[in-house]
């Protein structure tokens, strides 16, 4: 077999790279190369993309970007803000080429830790992070099967939300989606990410971004969720709630009517996204019927004893969060930015 040879990708490397993405299937959305700039240029991290080739022809890719952060820590990253990442590749040997020069790039920056987001378990001696999931599942070509095959609670429970008039709209901008969103975060005492960037989704990844919003009977705000487009997959992603949401059926009107949208559109997959286990996120696409699957978040550590826990279920951060909730939202939006860029 020729060798495999692992460089740094350049500017002109955009259509192939991407190419390979399309067809790869260890491949995900967040393996793009549009978010190499979004890295850059949003979150001002910087970015470490890799690529495998053999005999002139790409076999494997590995994108990465440069975490640094007073509190947070130092990392490099597969990848920031994405709940999929690690190597995508042909085969072992083009990933693990590309795993050896992550590790180079690690060490020669001198992070304390290099992190792979896999879906496959490929480092079993790494420490891996067991508190993620995710949930996928077909979508049936037929809306009533899709009905039919969520579980009869939860299924009342969209029911609900279609007996009392809510209204599911595809919106031109992020400006309803926003103010539900940071809402919602600001509530549950977290920094929420800027307008810009979610602006920069849409502008960046066009039909592949859409935002759907759901509003009552007489035109109140409820719900909104941000969905990616990956190949015959809809991703619901980022998403945001009313405090009149629940009481209403709205959040589970919400994603039957994005189910409901992706079956007319011959989307196969919806991916419900990551959850940690045990939340109320967790229990809620459980009752939809989905069933959990592990994410493999493997970390290679060099100036750390023990895995990173920045993320809200740590409870050294709990006087943060409830301080966080009662600042005022303005000021919360101006300064989570700041805050979460570093979070990755």
């Amino acid at each position: 077999m020729t060798a495999v040879s692992v460089r740094a990708v350049a500017d002109g490397d955009r259509a192939d790279w991407n190419t390979f993405v399309e067809q790869c299937p260890t491949a995900s959305f967040f393996h793009l190369f549009e978010w190499r700039d979004i890295m850059r240029d949003v979150f001002r991290h910087r970015a470490h993309y890799l690529l495998a080739e053999r005999a002139g022809r790409i076999c494997g890719v590995l994108p990465l970007a440069q975490v640094k952060s007073r509190l947070f820590g130092h990392s490099l990253v597969s990848l920031p803000f994405g709940v999929y990442g690690g190597v995508a590749a042909d085969d072992d040997t083009a990933a693990q080429a590309l795993e050896a020069e992550a590790q180079r790039i690690a060490q020669s920056l001198g992070v304390d830790h290099l992190e792979l987001r896999n879906v496959h378990a490929r480092h079993p001696e790494w420490p891996t992070e067991d508190l993620y999931v995710t949930f996928r599942k077909e979508i049936l070509p037929d809306l009533e099967a899709n009905m039919n095959a969520i579980p009869r609670k939860q299924r009342a429970m969209v029911r609900k939300g279609i007996k009392n008039g809510l209204v599911a709209r595809f919106d031109d901008d992020n400006e309803r989606f926003f103010e539900l969103y940071s809402d919602n975060v600001h509530r549950h005492g977290t920094p929420a990410m800027s307008r810009r960037y979610f602006d920069t989704l849409r502008a960046t990844f066009g039909e592949r971004c859409s935002v759907m919003t759901v509003e009552s009977a007489d035109g109140e705000l409820l719900s909104s969720v941000m969905s990616f487009y990956f190949r015959d997959e809809i991703l619901p992603y980022y998403a945001g709630d009313a405090l009149a949401a629940r009481d209403l059926a709205a959040n589970d009107f919400k994603y039957w009517a994005l189910m409901s949208h992706a079956c007319e559109r011959g989307i196969r997959v919806f991916d419900y996204g990551r959850s940690k286990q045990g939340t109320g996120s967790y229990s809620f696409k459980k009752n939809w019927g989905f069933e959990p699957t592990p994410l493999h978040y493997e970390y290679c550590l060099y100036k750390r004893d023990s895995l990173p826990r920045n993320n809200p279920s740590n409870p050294k951060y709990r006087l943060m969060i409830e301080t966080w909730r009662r600042m005022p939202r303005s000021f919360a939006n101006a300064l989570g930015p700041f805050i979460v860029r570093n979070l990755g």
